[in-house]
């Protein structure tokens, strides 16, 4: 069996594709009050990128989905935690920003699709000789502690008002890049006898 499914090589792929295609076209929609460097994506779901980046967070939580389904190679708490990410994602559709102020639903999902986005690489090692390279330990925790970093990162500048925008964007287009390292780390494998 393949340690990797045809539909998680592509759902990797266009999963960095759609976030920042779909980012990028609703912040153009959105107009020039819009500050990339300082507000978060989730500002464009306030204004009239709605729909653009609705479809955006919809189309990213099912290619984590797919992904987490055909990575066969990962563990399984890995799996899970990448599918509880992606369903984290579609779930934020539901709970957009508001105009002004904060909303607890909203921040409470994003929390919780952040923490299983930056946990699920080191969920899903594989302690086992001779395994994949995204999914051996080291790299794996490399990747967990980079996504806690940027994580911090952003509650930082999110306190500082500073560059939130910037922080947010970094964490979450390494969060879509981590499964294509793993999925091509497994396509590069070979196959175990």
């Amino acid at each position: 069996m393949a340690l990797v499914s045809w539909w998680a090589v592509l759902s990797s792929g266009c999963a960095p594709v759609l976030l920042i295609g779909g980012s990028t076209t609703a912040a153009v929609l959105q107009g020039p009050g819009y500050n990339p460097v300082s507000q978060t994506i989730s500002v464009l779901a306030a204004g009239s990128g709605y729909w653009v980046l609705t479809v955006t967070l919809l189309a990213l939580g099912t290619c984590y989905l797919a992904t987490a389904l055909g990575l066969r190679a990962a563990a399984p708490a890995g799996r899970l935690a990448l599918a509880g990410g992606g369903l984290s994602a579609m779930l934020l559709a539901g709970f957009p920003a508001p105009k002004s102020g904060g909303s607890f639903s909203h921040g409470s999902v994003v929390a919780v699709g952040f923490s299983l986005l930056a946990l699920w690489p080191v969920l899903a090692a594989d302690r086992r000789a001779g395994a994949p390279w995204g999914l051996r330990p080291v790299p794996s925790l490399m990747g967990s502690a980079l996504m806690v970093l940027g994580a911090a990162w952003f509650l930082v500048e999110l306190q500082l008002h500073g560059a939130a925008g910037v922080a947010e964007r970094v964490l979450t287009i390494a969060q879509s890049l981590w499964p294509i390292v793993v999925v091509v780390s497994c396509l590069r494998h070979p196959a175990r006898t």
